[in-house]
């Protein structure tokens, strides 16, 4: 890889480049939890939503100009980014303005990634920016995306695409590229049944984060061409980028710490086993993503609630957290909380014990429950005595259970469960009394 050049010419690239965040997917993976929102408005961390990684990368590398693109139940996500994005200022050219789909074409909802970004082409030129950089706006990870911009430019790059090293066996989730010893791309395949490892490497594949630098008039071009085609998917990872690198100059830029050259944080967080394994590494000594880095802030909407607090200090009924991360309004009312993440105006009753659960915004325990390794959404009301995580069986006929065990509770599964079977429900009842979760 090319050495970056200064500073200032860096800072040049960034503030004439456009960011356009794809914020339109349903999330299908993530099952219930994106019933009722678009998947970067879902909570993650305590008090940040999936989005705001995104939007802290720009704002932090000197973008300041950027489109949110939404279609999938927006709602939340709209409320969230006017509340929180809303303090650039537009006097200077600054703005974060959510876009939401317009049928700009036709009769049709988006038909693919690229298709979202051609159908915003018009909002895109009438600002000129030299570059376009395309992102998604679902993956939790802290990047700067000058020395990117930079490197797409040092290359005389038609595209540049961010890319990571995962394992081959994960590697049938991603885009996954081969490229050659000046980092030009020179194979791709999406979502391939039997992915190409990296030179020199049988376990590594090179997978795209689905992050793409263009200069915009290169941009525009490829997207009209794809649009008049009628056997295109009209998606970048499937139609672009195969066309591109046949036809144009198309390099992968590593994602990598640019004092070490180690692997960078980056978590795609579609599935609900990954969402809570993100978001249960938070709860770590010392977790690989720092959230206390104050070089590199994650902006979001702080929402106005009292500081955390833990009452109650007898025996059997003290309120305790233990290597977890607690958010502000939470109260543990005699309550024991061990490796677990509470998101802010979380209430747990006595005698409650919760071990590797997230919850999220908003939620209640009742009294006497015991719940371990579980996700618990938004808005809940779990009744006292309920027990979660202890009997697998149990829970596939109430909640959402994933292949790996994760149980995942939300006001609609809570509401539309049947009443708990007898006997299963003694048998968890028993495997939870046995004795304290944290013995």
């Amino acid at each position: 890889m090319k050495p970056v050049k200064s500073g200032r010419f860096v800072s040049q690239l960034t503030k004439s480049t456009m960011a356009v965040i794809m914020a339109g997917g349903r999330g299908e993976r993530l099952s219930h939890l994106t019933r009722h929102r678009a998947k970067p408005a879902v909570t993650f961390g305590g008090k940040y939503r999936i989005i705001d990684f995104t939007l802290s990368n720009c704002v932090n590398s000197g973008i300041r100009q950027i489109l949110v693109l939404t279609q999938y139940k927006a709602h939340t996500l709209i409320q969230h980014v006017q509340r929180g994005w809303g303090y650039l200022r537009g006097e200077l050219g600054e703005f974060v303005q959510l876009v939401p789909a317009q049928q700009q074409h036709g009769d049709r909802w988006y038909m693919g990634t690229a298709d979202a970004v051609f159908q915003n082409l018009d909002i895109i030129e009438a600002y000129h920016p030299d570059m376009v950089l395309v992102l998604a706006g679902d993956h939790v990870y802290k990047m700067d995306y000058g020395p990117m911009i930079a490197f797409h430019v040092e290359n005389n790059a038609d595209i540049t695409v961010g890319v990571v090293q995962v394992p081959v066996a994960e590697a049938t989730q991603y885009g996954v590229m081969t490229v050659d010893e000046d980092q030009r791309v020179i194979a791709f395949s999406e979502k391939p049944a039997n992915p190409e490892p990296m030179p020199g490497s049988e376990d590594i594949a090179l997978a795209s984060m689905g992050i793409y630098v263009f200069n915009r008039e290169y941009l525009a071009q490829r997207l009209e061409a794809d649009a008049a085609d009628p056997a295109s998917q009209h998606d970048f990872g499937k139609n672009i980028l195969p066309r591109t690198i046949h036809e144009g100059r198309v390099f992968a830029y590593a994602f990598q710490d640019v004092a070490t050259s180690a692997q960078a944080y980056w978590r795609d967080v579609g599935t609900v086993d990954a969402f809570y394994d993100a978001n249960m590494e938070l709860t770590h000594v010392t977790p690989e993503l720092n959230l206390y880095d104050d070089s590199w802030p994650v902006w979001t909407y702080q929402e106005q609630a009292p500081a955390a607090k833990f009452v109650l200090d007898e025996a059997g009924r003290r309120g305790v957290a233990i290597n977890s991360l607690v958010s502000g309004g939470c109260i543990i009312s005699g309550a024991r909380v061990q490796e677990s993440l509470l998101s802010f105006s979380v209430r747990i009753e006595e005698g409650t014990e919760l071990y590797r659960t997230v919850v999220l915004p908003q939620v209640t325990i009742g009294r006497n429950c015991k719940i371990r390794n579980a996700i618990i959404d938004s808005d809940c009301d779990v009744p006292d005595g309920t027990i979660i995580g202890y009997d697998l069986e149990a829970d596939r006929k109430r909640f959402h259970v994933t292949e790996r065990g994760v149980v995942l509770v939300t006001p609609d599964l809570l509401h539309d469960a049947p009443p708990a079977d007898d006997k299963l429900s003694e048998t968890a009842r028993q495997r939870a009394l046995r004795g304290s979760l944290f013995t």
